[in-house]
């Protein structure tokens, strides 16, 4: 938490079956419901609210995209009267975001699924990354179809814009 640099490859997979994640050792299953706010050119601004095993946590985010697969980002954790009063900068012109995400520990990265309701076919998995030119080593029951790490229609700010018909 606090700034840092995201350095992330993105894939888009076909959806997985939610028993095998949930099945996987140290995995975590996340309920998300996540806000765009307004924000300056050049620069992303979100709030999220986490459910995770009956707890919620919430978070304020505010990113600056460096190139296609890396953002400096700062994070934090707020409370819940926090979350709310920021939830008054919400843009207009993005709808909400609800996933629910899998954090799966892999080969010593952590694997994060996120599974939209608009999508049945489809789903997004994300690995953060210490360069950009690292590729992450995936299991054998994950199906990708593509890297989707510098198509801006994948990243989730966009999602809350418009959804990319399935594959």
């Amino acid at each position: 938490m606090g700034k840092h640099y995201e350095i992330e490859r993105k894939y888009l997979i076909r959806y997985p079956d939610e028993a095998l994640l949930a099945a996987q050792p140290g995995a975590v299953r996340w309920a998300i419901e996540q806000v765009y706010l307004t924000s300056a050119p050049g620069e992303t601004r979100r709030v999220r609210k986490v459910t995770v095993a009956g707890e919620t946590h919430c978070y304020k985010t505010f990113k600056r995209r460096v190139t296609g697969m890396t953002a400096e980002e700062d994070e934090g954790e707020i409370d819940e009267a926090a979350y709310a009063k920021l939830l008054a900068e919400a843009d207009p012109n993005r709808n909400v975001i609800l996933k629910t995400r899998y954090r799966v520990p892999f080969d010593g990265r952590l694997l994060e699924f996120d599974l939209y309701p608009f999508w049945r076919r489809q789903a997004v998995l994300e690995v953060e990354l210490e360069s950009e030119w690292a590729v992450p080593r995936l299991p054998e029951w994950v199906d990708v179809l593509r890297d989707v790490s510098s198509e801006y229609a994948y990243k989730n700010s966009q999602l809350a814009i418009e959804i990319p018909a399935e594959a």
